[in-house]
């Protein structure tokens, strides 16, 4: 067995066969976390009640409850309970029975019904894989794995797209949903450099290691991040956007799930929201582009604080429609009025796991390649909660499965169309990479359309 580094603990973890590395104090063998386990101590160590990932000294207990990392924090300004959450009423009860648990008949009703439900939609995604210029010396740099590889060529496509629709300009406030580490707005930033008065929020309900924000620290555009969930997000109240009453542009890669779906009430769903009014400009010269003014330049009068918010476009990468919830949905309207409620919502939102999973089992010359898209895939998506058998039942096929999977991403992507065609927006779902990249594929992208004279 190795020894501990000098200065560190000496405790030696099993599960990860080494020693604790933490820094140890002057003359102890053993750090805090491990310090019961010095000899002739008599202090004993206890589970934090509030995170029972570390342990405290029960007789400082009281004090290091205050203290705590753990501890419930003040709420911010933003937070507003269940603001994006929509109304409780509209929670009406879902069927939660496994699909494996219908029968042939039952399923092949509901299959029925979501090729009636597709048939005619006009919101077909079109393959379109862009890239931009700011990622080019690292998508061309070899140091980058396969993995990075993968999520600069998305993160490229979503910014060549934000800039196919002229989203990219002077002044306005980038929101990055699901932020994460915040490298989508690290590479928006690269391509905004040359323009005056834009600002970045990143809102990420967990705390992240890793964050590039510490690399625009010294740069005139603001950083800032939100720690909320979007369910409880408010942007009419954060502070930025109060004080410099900027239109928003709101982004996201692999927002996961019913996450897509409150991005959407926040961004469109507030009484005060005042949407854009003009859209944006066609594509000038990059000579011209460095005088662009912000998107749908309001009237001086309108932008002041506390007026709502104006939404100047949003391109967002889709993904785990498996995740969705009926009450945050926005396309209620858009199911019932082609026959279908809660229930059915309930078993096309687990069927849609089908488009990504489906293929698996019947694609045997190349299953190690899918088991190493899936694991790059799963450390940002969320796996589906039931596995269904092989032929389903005797009879579906993995590949027709797939395909059923995809009408169902189809068909709830096709609700979010049409929810922001409903505020006035030309809303479009675009496949903005390969499947080889990764297979949510799907951007759904909008932008104000011009107003009637």
């Amino acid at each position: 067995m190795a020894v501990p580094v000098p200065g560190r603990c000496g405790f030696y973890i099993e599960k990860k066969t080494r020693f604790c590395k933490m820094i140890v104090g002057k003359g102890k063998v053993f750090c805090g976390e491990h310090g019961n386990m010095e000899e002739g101590t008599c202090k004993r160590r206890i589970p934090c009640p509030l995170d029972p990932k570390h342990t405290v000294f029960e007789e400082r207990l009281s004090s290091h409850l205050k203290k705590c990392n753990s501890r419930e924090k003040p709420k911010p300004v933003y937070y507003v309970e269940d603001i994006n959450a929509g109304s409780a009423d509209e929670d009406a009860p879902e069927d939660q029975s496994c699909l494996s648990q219908r029968s042939k008949a039952e399923m092949e009703s509901l299959i029925g019904k979501l090729k009636m439900a597709v048939k005619g939609l006009n919101c077909k995604p079109e393959e379109s894989i862009l890239t931009h210029p700011v990622l080019y010396e690292e998508l061309n740099n070899p140091k980058n794995g396969d993995s990075a590889f993968k999520h600069l060529k998305q993160q490229a496509s979503i910014v060549g797209h934000a800039e196919a629709l002229n989203l990219l300009g002077a002044g306005r406030c980038f929101v990055e949903f699901g932020a994460g580490k915040g490298k989508l707005s690290h590479w928006i930033h690269e391509a905004v450099k040359a323009f005056e008065d834009c600002h970045f929020l990143l809102v990420e309900r967990s705390s992240t290691r890793f964050k590039v924000d510490g690399k625009h620290q010294d740069v005139d555009a603001e950083f800032e991040r939100l720690q909320v969930d979007i369910q409880h997000l408010d942007l009419s109240k954060v502070p930025l956007l109060s004080r410099k009453g900027l239109p928003v542009v709101g982004v996201g890669k692999h927002l996961c799930g019913t996450a897509t779906d409150l991005a959407l009430r926040c961004l469109f769903e507030r009484p005060e929201v005042v949407e854009a009014a003009e859209p944006p400009c066609k594509r000038r010269k990059p000579s011209d582009e460095a005088k662009d003014s912000p998107v749908a330049d309001p009237e001086p009068d309108s932008a002041g604080p506390n007026r709502g918010i104006r939404v100047g476009g949003l391109a967002i990468a889709v993904c785990c429609h498996h995740r969705c919830v009926w009450r945050h949905y926005v396309g209620k309207d858009f199911f019932l009025q082609r026959g279908l409620g809660p229930s059915d919502f309930a078993a096309l939102q687990r069927m849609s796991s089908w488009a990504t999973c489906g293929i698996r089992p019947a694609n045997h010359s190349s299953q190690s390649a899918d088991r190493t898209n899936q694991k790059a895939d799963d450390e940002e998506h969320e796996p589906a909660e039931e596995t269904e058998p092989d032929n389903f039942n005797g009879f579906l096929s993995a590949e027709q499965r797939e395909r059923i999977g995809r009408l169902c991403k189809l068909l709830i992507d096709g609700g979010r169309v049409d929810f922001l065609q409903r505020k006035g927006f030309d809303a479009r779902l675009t496949c903005y990479s390969s499947t080889q990249v990764t297979l949510e594929n799907v951007l759904l992208t909008a932008v104000p359309l011009p107003q009637s004279p």
